[in-house]
């Protein structure tokens, strides 16, 4: 698979428009933790006073640009643990880029980077057992099924398992 080039780079305040928009997207809250809005004033905080040092903050959250400048979706690593050296990895691919390698290409550059820089041992990633797009995504990045967390994840209306996927650097 040819993937398409992408940077990850850290959050500018050009980037809240974006941001706002992904996290108040109720069709992806339940893939993951969040399922309350975020304010403007929240975001714009966030972007102003993240470090981007994954020690400092035990998180980093980077934008994925496409090769035309074009903000493709974000890249999060969340609950670093320095003791143990792993980290939760989460990504969101907005919509009109999907199925187009953009994934791929993002986890790939996290797991290089984690590799070479912050010299973690684990990344892993929890998503919901109905998610079979994600699953066979992290599956194909050699991500590895760790294990299934019963009733883990609540949509609102029912509880759902997760998996937890692990990849070893």
């Amino acid at each position: 698979m040819n993937l398409p080039q992408i940077t990850l780079r850290a959050l500018e305040p050009e980037d809240l428009d974006e941001l706002y928009a992904i996290e108040n997207d109720t069709e992806i809250w339940n893939v993951g933790q969040t399922n309350v809005p975020y304010s403007r004033y929240a975001l714009h905080d966030y972007i102003a006073n993240a470090s981007a040092d994954i020690y400092a903050d035990r998180q980093v959250r980077l934008m994925i640009v496409g090769e035309d400048k074009k903000k493709i979706g974000l890249v999060d690593v969340v609950n670093f643990d320095p003791q143990n050296m792993r980290a939760e990895l989460g990504i969101v691919v907005k919509k009109p880029f999907r199925n187009e390698g953009y994934g791929h290409a993002a986890i790939a550059a996290i797991i290089d980077y984690a590799r070479r820089f912050w010299h973690l041992h684990q990344l892993y990633v929890l998503i919901d057992s109905e998610n079979q797009a994600s699953l066979h995504l992290f599956q194909q990045m050699g991500f590895r099924d760790g294990g299934t967390l019963k009733s883990w994840l609540f949509d609102g209306k029912e509880y759902r398992d997760a998996r937890l996927m692990q990849t070893f650097l």
